[in-house]
Order: structure tokens, then C-alpha cells, then sequence
């Protein structure tokens, strides 16, 4: 029986994103857009920098030429990060990623990747096996079909890991409106409810 989950504090997490690359993007059929996935990666990559949360980005395949880089709207919210490209699918056999992950010094992680049903699966439940308390974005995330998505968002809850949405993780992640950083998420949250609106009216 899995132990229940604790609200994520900001001051005790980190975002994780792996393989936002154009080629995931363009395969992307599950039922968030790829162009909401992206909006919603943005919306957490800007309350990570407004919160003070570490992130850490990596790619797949691109030094192998196989992959392009981490999409360019997504790695502009990013300025100076360092990207860690790996050749393998499960992120958490990379030793450098690895490394990324736990020269944070935080034990609760915030997981996104393009797709849910591999890049997503595989380093959540071996982060899980190694003593961090996992949570994962369902609408930053997408699988390359409608059933990948969802037997992978069913196998990593039943696993433990904890599914959000990217408007409820960041409203968890400062929680009361009298908070140090509650104006710059009121800032962050009105931006994303307009491009939310410009988005659906396309």
C-alpha cells in the first residue's frame, strides 16, 4: 500500500523536463494538444524561476543527430541552462541526469516528458525505487496515442506517483495569496489565462 502524498512545496522541489524536442511534439496523440503541452511546460518553467524551484532539462538523441534540441518557445523561458542529451529512453540510467537530479538536493520532483508512455515512465518509477516522492504533469504530458497516454498515466498512479495539472501544481506549489511569491504567480497565472484564451479561440 503506497504511503499518501503531502502537498508539494515549492521550497522543497524540482521540476524535471525531458525530451520536448520537435519530434515528440509532431507525434503527440493524446488528448492535450501539443500546442496546450507546450503552453503548459512554460507555465511551470515560469513558476519554477518565480518560486525558486531548480530545473533540469534534458534531450534525447540530438549530439547523435538522430533528434533536434528542446523546442525553442520552451528553452527561451530557460536562459543559460545547461541541456543534458543522453542516447537512452529512461533519463534516470544517465548518469549526468542523474547527477542534475540530485545536485538539486531536493526529494520531491515535479516530472514532464514527451512521451508519457516512455520517456515519462521509465525515469519516474526508478526515481520512485530511489526514495523520491514523484508527481507528474497530465497536461504538460502527451503519448503517441490516446491509449499510450492513459495506460501510462494508470501505471505510474497505481505505482504511486501522484498525476496534477499544471495550473493546479503551481497554485499548490505557493498555496495562500499572502505568500512572498504570491505576485509573481498572480503575474504568471494572469499571462497564461490570457494565451489559454487566445489558444482556445484559434
Amino acid at each position: 500500500m503506497t504511503t499518501p502524498q503531502r502537498l508539494f512545496k515549492h521550497e522543497e522541489s524540482a521540476l524535471v523536463l525531458i525530451d520536448y524536442q520537435t519530434e515528440m511534439f509532431d507525434n503527440v496523440r493524446s488528448e492535450t494538444p501539443a500546442d496546450l503541452i507546450d503552453l503548459n511546460v512554460r507555465l511551470l518553467i515560469k513558476a519554477a524561476r518565480a518560486f525558486g524551484i531548480p530545473v533540469v532539462l534534458s534531450t534525447v538523441g540530438v549530439k547523435m543527430g538522430v533528434n533536434h534540441p528542446t523546442r525553442q518557445s520552451i528553452v527561451d523561458e530557460l536562459p543559460g541552462i545547461e541541456v543534458i542529451d543522453r542516447s537512452s529512453m529512461n533519463a534516470w540510467e544517465d548518469k549526468a541526469f542523474r547527477k542534475a537530479v540530485e545536485k538539486t538536493g531536493r526529494k520531491k520532483l515535479i516530472f514532464g516528458a514527451l512521451y508519457t508512455e516512455i520517456c515519462l515512465a521509465f525515469p519516474v518509477l526508478e526515481a520512485m525505487a530511489d526514495g523520491y516522492d514523484v508527481t507528474f504533469v497530465v497536461d504538460a504530458v502527451g503519448g503517441m496515442s490516446q491509449l499510450a497516454h492513459r495506460t501510462a498515466v494508470e501505471r505510474l498512479t497505481q505505482a504511486g506517483a501522484a498525476p496534477n495539472t499544471a495550473l493546479a501544481m503551481v497554485t499548490e506549489l505557493f498555496r495562500d495569496w499572502a505568500s512572498p511569491v504570491a505576485n509573481d504567480a498572480r503575474t504568471i497565472l494572469k499571462t497564461y489565462l490570457t494565451d489559454l484564451g487566445a489558444l482556445a479561440a484559434r
